[in-house]
């Protein structure tokens, strides 16, 4: 038996642009096992791109799904509860007022994470359950940034070494949708010039990443497995089915066009796994096919260990030091 199945449960929340996350695990600092996760699409960006504010709603939502987060981790007893938030939180100027009342509902502090921690969180995640040699190419879709990160699984300890590169770009499922799709379904110059601006913005980061050894991309967040979900066939959400699973390049781009060719009723009908995406999803699929074709990655393997993940490893490692 593992240290991971006997460990004291530890708690991570991610508060996001898009939605709010909690993880529930055991973990002996390698490894973590799941008890509990969860997902609530609480747009706390909404807006906050064109308005540099966070709406009194999304507060309203965000702050309900975290009291209902905080009575599932006093039910698992949870020896630590780390929490962060994200793209949203960095770009609005009434974040600290969200930020208070969030802490005083979880009862614990919100670290406003840096692009690059986020990017570092979310390799540790994905890579943990990892058993391969070579470099991993991961990256993170989220709602108001992408993150990327470059480096080899097991390099813990080695973030600021030549052997790791992390990038957060503002380019997300959230951002793109809002900037540039405003018909339903959105005009085919609306979509070349989305794909445009996340091409410009893109490509200078890879072309700095230089990523001649990567042997796996890793894809990970809800814009990721929710493809994957359609790709598979998945009439429900499938956390087994879609933890590394993997995705042609050709396939996401089938299924991008075909997204972005339908209104957002024929979309919820698609996405069965994920139907509250549908107003966004178009935004982060193309995100996701941007980034395939600038790094020529032909096949991605999507995983379900993220920054979650990570928050729990990296807060069991700090606590043991």
């Amino acid at each position: 038996m593992s240290g991971a199945e006997t460990s004291p449960a530890f708690a991570s929340v991610d508060i996001g642009t898009n939605s709010t996350r909690v993880l529930i695990a055991r973990t002996d600092g390698i490894h973590t096992r799941t008890l509990e996760r969860r997902m609530e699409i609480t747009r706390l960006g909404e807006g906050v791109d064109a308005t540099g504010a966070i709406s009194d709603k999304a507060i309203e939502r965000t702050l309900e799904t975290l009291s209902f987060y905080h009575e599932r981790i006093d039910e698992f007893s949870c020896e630590s509860v780390v929490a962060a938030a994200t793209s949203a939180i960095r770009d609005s100027r009434n974040s600290k007022y969200f930020l208070n009342m969030a802490e005083r509902i979880l009862g614990t502090h919100i670290k406003e994470l840096s692009g690059e921690e986020e990017a570092w969180l979310s390799f540790i995640g994905a890579s943990s359950d990892l058993e391969r040699e070579g470099g991993v190419f991961v990256f993170d879709i989220g709602g108001g940034s992408t993150e990327l990160a470059f480096g080899v699984p097991g390099i813990e300890g080695s973030r600021s070494s030549n052997e790791f590169l992390s990038a957060s770009v503002d380019v997300g499922c959230v951002r793109m949708s809002e900037r540039f799709l405003v018909g339903d379904p959105p005009s085919p110059v609306a979509i070349g010039r989305m794909e445009s601006h996340i091409l410009l913005t893109l490509k200078p980061v890879i072309e700095d990443f230089n990523m001649r050894d990567i042997q796996l991309g890793v894809g990970l967040a809800g814009t990721v497995t929710t493809i994957s979900g359609i790709s598979l066939g998945l009439k429900e959400y499938d956390s087994e089915r879609i933890h590394h699973s993997t995705l042609g390049r050709d396939t996401v781009r089938e299924i991008f066009e075909k997204l972005a060719s339908v209104s957002s009723g024929e979309r919820r009908r698609l996405m069965k796994v994920e139907p509250g995406r549908a107003d966004v999803i178009v935004g982060g699929a193309a995100v996701l096919c941007v980034l395939m074709d600038l790094a020529k990655l032909d096949e991605i393997m999507v995983s379900e260990k993220d920054i979650l993940d990570g928050m729990i490893l990296e807060a069991y490692r700090e606590a043991a030091l």
